[in-house]
């Protein structure tokens, strides 16, 4: 009787531990056969709801665990209400059978309001919470010591525009898409200083370390050369070099008709439907992983989430320049007939796959700019409905086997130090920064000692910045890398953290190793050469200045090389430009305009310090910084490839009612703007459909620009406003230039 007992208790027993276990390990199961990949390739979901729910970034822990970011109050019905409700989480998603799909979630931080970045830094976690950018200690897996790190990180804008990414770069700086600051944590203190405006939503980085974003219009962009380079005379802002289009094409191939905002629009939508050209391209990604064939190493990997596609790229790299075309003309690396796949990320893997960060949702266009047809279509199909949902989508070569994730918590210095050999990106990504952050010395000898003897060269230039960030480096140092290793790549790197050690007593040796770099003829070390003499031509002009004028007439005409050249003449423009002989030279007309910008104060944009005096315009900044700051830029300056200058704008200068009818009604199609002729992709979307937006807004914003950029202080009444409002442009939608100058004011 007692045996029997024991038997059925145990019976018992093993039910209830299997019952625990099947909750526990609740994988998803979700069928993607409406998925069209390309051939060699598959697509898993690998996480999905309940685990996660309107996920738009994530990254990876230490232990390869990866960390969600979900926007869950973002636009759940067609109105956008409740949008600001403390609803945003973070989670932990986890993989305890070690089957590559995710078994168990962990709630890390809740009542966020559209929260939008994270990223493993420091120990701890980054993320971004709009205004505010915070930092917290990780203390088993619950946040600690929360620590604000900028109050102003994402202030004003919506929320398609504001700052994300949060990117760890090889320099040791964090980057952001849609903003013109990095983010660094030295001995306990945080530093935020500028660099060049970028993008919009999603960043990477290739190998080398150029940047890369992209716009709504504009599937690729990227820099030609590493960040902050260029930027190194505050007076001129660099144009061909930073943030420049890769591809020429923005065609997409839908394997459907979708719903997108201009979808009204002449040209956006072909006979049948189908989107011609992205209007919502995001989260690009440079593939650094180890999994894909040779082939896609380093391609460029674009979301388009309104066409429910993901596009794929190839970068060539030519020296001074680097360009991008498709894999195909015809087709996409990833389509899908479901409405509600919506790409919004991208990130390589610590097991060298890509991963898809699909928002799911049925909304996707913010409130702000949604246009009444869109409203209609969403409303047509029922998009409306598609919420709560979110995925985790990983892609991977069909014949790839799971293997165990390396816990890099777990490894010795040695032994982090070899890892930064490994060929997946993301590993030498945070094996160099893990050294870096836990000031890691002991690792300092193994670290020279990989430059010294290793044939990797990505590991070396790993090495090199793991020993910056250590403060290991010396001029005697990196003079005997560069001057030693023949690597172009390297080199160019070696050249770049030379600048900081720009002291008359290492002149000479400077001047041998740039005369020696130049002797290689090679195209991408002279631009680095001229990108790094900054400092060394205002400590000893008479030595450094002929090496800029060799190089200038070497690559004459040449604009990228002209603002290489120029970036690195600040204070140094008048005596260069003296000493030109050609007069065909197309540097010197720049050079005149960055000694006028010199005369006149006028800086760079992203060196500038905004402020507003409490007046009658104080509403009218806010409402031009949240609304129209972000594509034409604070400083009025505007932003490549998105929308043009305001500065001196014959359309702000003009009359009130042209103003007016602008904000209200947008601009589409060609346009001219101080001589220039301007062709973007994308329209500007008018105000008149955003209900938030008074008469008295529109009044403010004209009297900001009338302020701002230029001397006319005529005020339209409301009442003129409200008549214009209710204009109807011969399109129904948004005015042309031509049509805009034919009308009476």
């Amino acid at each position: 009787m007692n045996l029997n007992r024991i038997f059925v208790l145990l019976i018992l027993l093993c039910s209830i531990v299997s019952s625990c276990k099947n909750d526990e390990f609740n994988e998803t199961k979700i069928s993607l056969e409406n998925y069209v990949i390309e051939e060699g390739f598959k697509v898993e979901a690998i996480a999905s709801e309940p685990f996660i729910e309107a996920p738009v970034a994530m990254d990876f822990d230490n232990e390869g665990r990866m960390w969600v970011v979900e926007m869950k109050g973002y636009m759940q019905t067609i109105e956008g209400l409740s949008q600001e409700m403390p609803n945003g989480t973070i989670s932990i998603l986890e993989d305890l059978d070690k089957d590559g799909v995710a078994d168990h979630s962990k709630l890390f931080m809740k009542d966020l309001v559209l929260p939008r970045a994270l990223a493993h830094v420091y120990g701890g976690l980054l993320y971004a919470e709009p205004p505010n950018l915070w930092f917290v200690n990780i203390e088993n897996d619950k946040p600690k010591n929360k620590v604000l790190v900028d109050s102003l990180y994402a202030d004003g804008g919506n929320v398609e525009h504001q700052p994300n990414g949060l990117m760890m770069h090889t320099d040791n700086w964090i980057y952001n898409a849609k903003s013109n600051f990095r983010y660094q944590r030295k001995n306990g203190i945080w530093h935020k200083e500028p660099t060049s405006y970028r993008g919009q939503w999603g960043i990477t980085k290739d190998n080398f370390g150029r940047l890369y974003v992209n716009n709504n219009a504009i599937q690729l962009m990227g820099d030609h050369v590493l960040p902050n380079t260029a930027i190194g005379n505050p007076y001129h802002t660099p144009r061909k070099l930073i943030n420049k289009t890769l591809t020429e094409s923005q065609r997409v191939y839908p394997l459907h008709a979708t719903s997108v905002n201009r979808g009204y629009m002449k040209g956006v939508l072909d006979k049948d439907s189908i989107l011609v050209d992205v209007t919502s391209a995001c989260g690009p990604l440079i593939y650094r992983g180890s999994t894909f064939p040779h082939s896609h190493s380093q391609n460029a990997f674009v979301c388009a989430p309104e066409a429910n596609l993901i596009k794929r790229n190839i970068l060539t790299f030519n020296g001074d320049i680097t360009n991008a075309k498709y894999a195909w003309d015809d087709r996409e690396f990833l389509a899908s007939t479901d409405e509600g796949f919506r790409p919004v990320n991208l990130f390589n893997g610590p097991d060298g796959n890509m991963y898809i960060v699909d928002m799911h949702r049925g909304i996707i266009q913010d409130k702000a700019y949604m246009s009444p047809y869109l409203k209609e279509q969403l409303a047509i199909k029922q998009l409306d409905t598609i919420i709560g949902m979110g995925r985790i989508l990983k892609v991977s070569p069909s014949n790839f086997k799971e293997t165990p994730l390396p816990n890099l918590e777990a490894l010795t210095s040695k032994e982090l130090v070899n890892k930064l050999e490994s060929k997946d990106g993301w590993i030498r990504d945070r094996v160099q920064h893990m050294l870096v952050y836990q000031h890691n010395l002991d690792a300092a000898p193994m670290l020279k000692e990989l430059i010294e003897i290793s044939k990797n060269e990505l590991a070396k230039t790993h090495a090199l910045y793991a020993l910056e960030g250590l403060d290991q480096l010396s001029f005697n140092l990196l003079y005997e890398y560069a001057s030693s290793i023949s690597d172009i790549d390297f080199m160019s790197h070696c050249l770049v953290l030379l600048e900081k050690y720009a002291f008359k007593e290492n002149d000479s040796k400077m001047i041998e190793l740039i005369n020696s770099a130049l002797e290689k003829n090679d195209i991408q070390l002279d631009l680095y050469v001229a990108l790094s003499l900054g400092k060394w031509t205002n400590i000893s002009p008479k030595l450094f200045l002929p090496i800029l004028k060799t190089i200038n007439k070497k690559h004459l005409n040449n604009e990228r090389f002209n603002d290489a050249i120029i970036s690195s003449l600040s204070n140094k423009e008048e005596s260069f430009l003296m000493a030109i002989e050609n007069p065909n030279n197309s540097i010197k007309e720049e050079l005149i305009q960055v000694i006028t910008n010199k005369e006149t104060d006028k800086k760079n944009s992203i060196f500038v310090n905004e402020s507003v005096s409490t007046d009658s315009r104080t509403s009218g900044y806010y409402l031009f910084k949240n609304t129209c700051a972000t594509c034409h830029g604070s400083g009025g300056d505007g932003i490549s490839g998105v929308a043009p200058p305001l500065s001196n704008s014959e359309f702000v200068t003009g009359s009130d009612e042209t103003l007016a009818r602008i904000i209200l009604h947008g601009l589409h199609g060609p346009i001219t703007v101080n001589g220039i002729d301007y062709e973007f992709n994308g329209e500007m979307p008018g105000l008149v459909n955003n209900p938030t937006i008074t008469n008295k807004d529109v009044s403010d914003i004209i009297s900001y620009l009338r302020n701002a950029f230029t001397t006319k202080s005529k005020k339209i009444t409301l009442d003129e406003i409200e008549s214009i409002r209710n204009e109807t442009p011969k399109d129904g939608n948004s005015y042309t230039q031509e049509e805009i100058n034919s009308l009476k004011n």
